[in-house]
């Protein structure tokens, strides 16, 4: 929702940015005519193009300080806003993965299951420390990983004399 409220903010100075460029071009282009009326012996009525009345100067001096206050805004809110993080992306996916594999845990045998559920919390562990962490024997451990490998739902890897489980 944060997210949502600061666009609206530069959505906002954005379109006071845009209006007071077109008031003050249009000001600046077409300044409202000046008449002059001399009486005497006969009336006459000129105009002079390219003088600005007081209301014209007025509306040119806060169509600049608008222009100038929402465009600063724009400037300093883009520079100063961190661009979204690359690994939300990552951790979406994560999620989208790991709630997968919370489905699938469930159609397990009892330690295979217990093996799977350690393995997405941890990520990436050791088999040894599986052993451990599930307080199974190591034989139980062994073959409940074969059949999560053999149904392509996890991979061992050799590191150095024992091996590191991860999810695929």
């Amino acid at each position: 929702m944060v997210g949502g409220r600061v666009r609206g903010k530069t959505l906002f100075a954005e379109a006071i940015f845009v209006a007071s460029v077109l008031v003050l071009a249009f000001k600046l282009l077409n300044p409202t005519p000046v008449q002059i009326v001399v009486e005497g012996n006969t009336a006459i009525m000129t105009q002079i193009p390219g003088l600005f009345t007081y209301a014209d100067v007025v509306v040119i001096a806060i169509a600049c300080v608008l222009m100038s206050v929402s465009g600063t805004y724009i400037l300093l809110h883009d520079s100063v806003t961190p661009a979204p993080a690359p690994a939300s992306a990552g951790d979406t996916i994560l999620e989208e993965r790991r709630q997968r594999w919370e489905e699938v845990a469930k159609t397990l045998k009892d330690d295979e299951q217990t093996l799977f559920k350690a393995i997405i919390d941890e990520g990436i562990v050791h088999q040894s420390e599986l052993v451990e962490k599930t307080g199974l024997p190591k034989s139980n451990v062994s073959r409940a990983l074969y059949g999560l490998e053999s149904r392509g739902l996890i991979e061992r890897r050799r590191r150095g004399m024992g091996n590191v489980v991860l999810l695929k």
